[in-house]
């Protein structure tokens, strides 16, 4: 995935390009992230008319009906919409999961919930994997299309495997040129399991030479360079942000192309687990 050589964007990526799930279904490649934006309804709103269709939410943001009543309000086909959101570690466990994720689903008042991830490796192996069984019931059901996990190190994912159940359609995890989890996601890349990639934009901590000259050269901003990054190493890119104005900026990331050579500038900023912006817990026992 990190080879500088293999460019994702040999295909001509624009907004509303999609990346294949092993459910059957499709990620989009960019989406809207909402966590500490509790009323982030006007947020979602404001990414729908600028051509966003993914949002990623969580029980632990607070914000699940905020996002289910932008879905319904949007005037967007629900089927073109793609939501995701997440089960935090006081719920896991298999009865706990199936409790919390009905909650989710009230809440989001959808018929039904594109994705629903496991939010961290955290709890033990366990309650990880009854968490996932519950999960895997809940798709079968109905109210999931598809499942996936987040913040997942190979050791997590290989437990799923060796349990004899399905592999996750996706892993999120914290990436961007400083924290590129290089392992986990060749491994993924190997077992066919999507990376989508949060905090794209360092948290806003992405004050470095290399990328304000880069940002200068391609005359677009950083934050733009940053996503665009994302993209071109095939990730599905989540930007955070609740002001109007930056949520239609992080959008307008299609209309120029990073060049290899600077692709590869950008890659060698990687600073191991030392990069990550705060909470990173894929060494979770």
């Amino acid at each position: 995935m990190f080879d500088s050589s293999v460019d994702s964007s040999a295909t001509e990526l624009i907004i509303s390009s999609v990346i294949p799930l092993m459910s059957g279904h499709s990620l989009p490649v960019l989406g809207l992230g909402v966590y500490q934006n509790d009323e982030c309804f006007d947020s979602c709103m404001t990414a729908f008319n600028a051509g966003y269709r993914l949002v990623d939410s969580a029980r632990y943001y607070n914000n699940e009906a905020q996002v289910g009543k932008a879905v319904r309000e949007s005037g967007v086909r629900r089927e073109k919409l793609f939501v995701i959101s997440k089960i935090y570690h006081p719920d896991f466990g298999y009865e706990s999961a199936l409790r919390a994720t009905d909650e989710s689903y009230e809440k989001f008042g959808l018929d039904y919930i594109d994705l629903y991830l496991i939010h961290s490796p955290l709890s033990g192996k366990e309650r990880r994997l009854e968490t996932w069984r519950a999960l895997i019931e809940q798709r079968d059901r109905g109210k999931f299309k598809s499942i996936g996990v987040s913040n997942y190190n190979i050791r997590h994912i290989e437990e799923i495997r060796e349990a004899g159940l399905e592999l996750p359609v996706m892993n999120q995890l914290e990436i961007h040129p400083f924290c590129q989890q290089r392992a986990i996601v060749k491994y993924c890349g190997e077992k066919n399991i999507i990376v989508q990639a949060y905090c794209p934009l360092v948290r806003g901590d992405y004050n470095h030479p290399t990328l304000k000259d880069l940002a200068i050269k391609y005359q677009k901003t950083i934050p733009q360079l940053l996503i665009r990054w994302s993209l071109q190493h095939g990730f599905s890119s989540l930007p955070k942000s609740s002001n109007a104005n930056h949520i239609r900026e992080n959008s307008q990331v299609f209309d120029f192309k990073i060049n290899l050579d600077d692709m590869a500038m950008i890659d060698a900023l990687d600073r191991g687990d030392q990069g990550a912006c705060q909470w990173n817990p894929i060494h979770a026992e």
